[in-house]
């Protein structure tokens, strides 16, 4: 697995500090490719969205959320809308008491204006002084950001797994339980076992996941609701508007106008 390019300089950018910022726009579509690096990582999403691909499921990111990834863990980012992001890298050694475990994060106001106040400063002032003290702020945050809803889970097993990747490349066709167990050469009683084992989910909860991550990428490229909702079974508009408020609290519209209450 490839090393990201920018973290090959992590080490000479900063000897002392413990994390570094960076500001970057994706454009729609880009997709950087797998690869992995010993910092941990906070991506911040100001404006559009993304999707982070791992091996343990692919993480949803609207605006002004972000995505906290550990140390080491294999990951592609995939820009689903022009996006302008805010990077902070953690290094190794200070990253041992923050989330061992990818998630996503609502940034609170105060995050926010701590990330842009530590990136006012030149990286070679980052060591000591007021931005080494807001570093260390950000590090204390970091440990107590609520995490958010936005993960799709993926079994490890081969069979489930399979039958899983079938669904996400079409939510709109979902096999019925007993299709899915049958599938999986097993019972609908143990299948419905092994996909919460495996997932934490009930088989329906987790595809309707699926059909509500999906909405996430079809609106945030532009699609209307009532376009997604036809797209992904819905009975109609409305339907899919009371699911997706149901799950996340608002409308889809009210979503993605970058509100984000603390």
């Amino acid at each position: 697995m490839s090393i990201h390019p920018e973290l090959a300089e992590f080490p000479r950018h900063a000897v002392a500090a413990p994390i570094i910022g960076y500001a970057r726009t994706g454009l729609q579509g880009k997709n950087n490719g797998w690869h992995a690096h010993d910092a941990a990582q906070l991506f911040h999403v100001v404006n559009g969205s993304i999707a982070i691909d791992t091996d343990m499921g692919t993480y949803f990111v609207p605006p002004e959320r972000a995505v906290w990834l550990p140390p080491r863990v294999g990951h592609q980012t995939r820009y689903l809308t022009d996006t302008e992001l805010r990077f902070i890298y953690v290094q190794f050694e200070h990253a041992r008491d923050l989330p061992q475990s990818p998630q996503v994060m609502q940034v609170t106001t105060l995050l926010r204006a701590l990330i842009l106040e530590f990136m006012s400063y030149a990286r070679a002032e980052t060591e000591e002084g007021p931005a080494a003290r807001i570093a260390a702020v950000i590090l204390d945050q970091l440990k107590m950001l609520p995490a958010a809803p936005l993960q799709l889970p993926m079994p490890r097993d081969a069979r489930l797994r399979e039958l899983c990747e079938g669904v996400v490349r079409c939510p709109a066709d979902v096999p019925s339980l007993s299709e899915a167990a049958e599938r999986c050469a097993t019972s609908v009683r143990s299948f419905e076992r092994r996909i919460k084992a495996e997932t934490g989910l009930s088989y329906r909860t987790w595809c309707r996941q699926v059909k509500l991550f999906r909405a996430l990428e079809l609106l945030a490229c532009g699609r209307s609701v009532s376009d997604v909702s036809h797209k992904l079974g819905y009975e109609g508009p409305s339907a899919f508007v009371a699911t997706f408020k149901k799950s996340f609290g608002v409308t889809p519209g009210r979503y993605f106008d970058g509100s984000n209450p603390d």
